[in-house]
């Protein structure tokens, strides 16, 4: 068989894959969060957070809102030499990030079953 005739069998069988592809996966929620920033931000997004008293005040104190913990949870970087990744149960990860003109440094403890925001502060 010729290598033009090989060729053509497989681009044929490469986009016949390619749309199978295309239309089963089109409709899952599927992402790429392979890098160790992304993954940890997920893995703490998807569990029911749960906010210090501390937290709290420093929200009230500050005319922050809430919301701006789930969009530095979003947009915002991992800080892996300040956290503490050796623990047994819980870590207790960094994440600093812009939001508008401040800048803010979340502490969370992310546990199997929830996510503590031990702290929010604006530098």
């Amino acid at each position: 068989m010729k290598f033009i005739h090989r060729l053509a069998y497989y681009l044929f069988g490469f986009s016949i894959g390619l749309i199978f592809l295309f239309f089963f996966l089109s409709k899952k929620e599927a992402s790429c969060d392979y890098s160790p920033n992304a993954r940890v931000k997920k893995n703490i997004r998807i569990k029911p957070k749960i906010y210090s008293e501390e937290v709290l005040m420093q929200i009230k104190k500050n005319n922050l809102d809430t919301s701006m913990v789930s969009i530095l949870l979003n947009n915002g970087k991992v800080d892996f030499s300040e956290s503490n990744t050796n623990l047994d149960i819980c870590n207790i990860y960094t994440i600093k990030g812009n939001l508008e003109t401040r800048k803010l440094t979340l502490k969370v403890e992310n546990c199997p079953e929830e996510a503590i925001i031990l702290s929010l502060t604006e530098n």
